[in-house]
């Protein structure tokens, strides 16, 4: 099943607009606002990083950046949020999406940071990642892509509407991971415009897992006429098979452990000043949880493919039915409105 933003339906289309200077509409997954803190890092046992990467050209892919370290993340929120405010003389923003790609060799997992993102997301502690557990590792190579000063799109604003993960085999947490990270397929959409960020994981060359994020940047003035790629469109969600109290500490929990801090997230005050009652989930949370109701169950290679739809308030309740061909909803009970829409479906070669 696809699962990206349909063409005639915006996912968030019903959520408010926050009144900031100079924004799109507020984001699910990315950072919105400058907090009023400097955002923590990922946890140091975990990554190594350095704020100016020492970069140099490599041979991988079309044309390829090796930063010797990841990039750290609290400087690249930073510069997102001063984007957000007008400067005489800044350069206009590039019409296309950069060529280069980005790469980090040899990232290595801590098991005590894989067994606390295990804990925030319902997976059993083992030695095996989670197939969702790579897109973390990856988050700080897709900021720093994001951030750049010339990137098309701004960072303040994007969407997260859709991810696709597909894991080759298990991966063991005592593999070293080449991560490498690229935006491609700048397109128009009806309320703006969409794109796709690709990570890759690879082992001794070889690739064990790979993801296409899809995001949309709302702009205003957008016209229909569009493309993008499609979602299957689900009746009402039958009885749930799974009901989850979502604490309000989620956010603040996988934001510590995602490096994703997001006011939006983890603070009720900020998320008021976006035009939310309450903080809201991370997609990519609500993802991950979602996939941990299959462990054991899951075949060696598979893909799971998922279509962000409407925030999870904090604290909530989210209701989770699933079929015996591993399609998945998690869903409002009371009104029927879904969260997210998903499938996990075995890959063959």
């Amino acid at each position: 099943m696809s699962t990206p933003e349909n063409s005639a339906t915006d996912p968030y289309a019903d959520l408010p607009t926050a009144a900031l200077p100079n924004t799109d509409p507020p984001t699910v997954q990315l950072p919105i606002m400058a907090p009023s803190y400097a955002p923590a890092e990922p946890p140091t046992a975990m990554l190594t990083t350095i704020e100016s990467p020492t970069a140099t050209l490599t041979a991988d892919g079309p044309s390829t950046v090796e930063l010797a370290e990841l990039p750290a993340i609290g400087p690249l929120y930073r510069r997102a949020a001063l984007r957000m405010f007008p400067r005489p003389g800044r350069p206009a923003r590039a019409t296309q999406l950069p060529a280069t790609g980005l790469l980090v060799r040899n990232v290595t997992v801590d098991r005590e940071h894989l067994a606390a993102y295990d804990r925030a997301c319902g997976f059993r502690l083992t030695d095996a990642l989670p197939a969702t557990y790579p897109h973390v590792l990856a988050f700080p190579l897709t900021m720093h892509l994001l951030a750049a000063p010339d990137f098309p799109v701004a960072l303040v604003g994007l969407v997260h509407v859709a991810n696709q993960i597909t894991t080759e085999r298990a991966i063991d947490a005592g593999e070293p991971l080449d991560l490498s990270v690229r935006a491609v397929d700048l397109r128009p959409h009806h309320r703006g415009r969409q794109f796709d960020v690709l990570a890759t994981a690879t082992v001794d060359g070889v690739v064990v897992w790979r993801s296409v994020s899809t995001y949309l940047s709302r702009e205003k003035g957008a016209t229909t006429g569009g493309t993008g790629r499609e979602v299957d469109e689900q009746s009402a969600p039958p009885a749930a098979t799974g009901r989850w109290s979502v604490d309000r500490h989620t956010g603040t929990t996988y934001g510590r452990v995602s490096g994703d801090r997001n006011p939006i997230h983890t603070s009720r005050l900020g998320a008021r000043l976006l035009g939310f009652r309450r903080p809201i989930a991370h997609g990519m949370w609500s993802k991950a949880r979602c996939l941990a109701v299959f462990e054991g169950r899951l075949p060696d290679a598979y893909t799971v493919d998922v279509a962000f739809k409407t925030p999870i308030p904090l604290p909530g309740t989210a209701a989770f039915r699933s079929t015996p061909t591993r399609e998945f909803t998690l869903y409002d009970e009371r009104s029927g409105k879904p969260h997210l829409v998903g499938s996990v479906k075995a890959t063959t070669h």
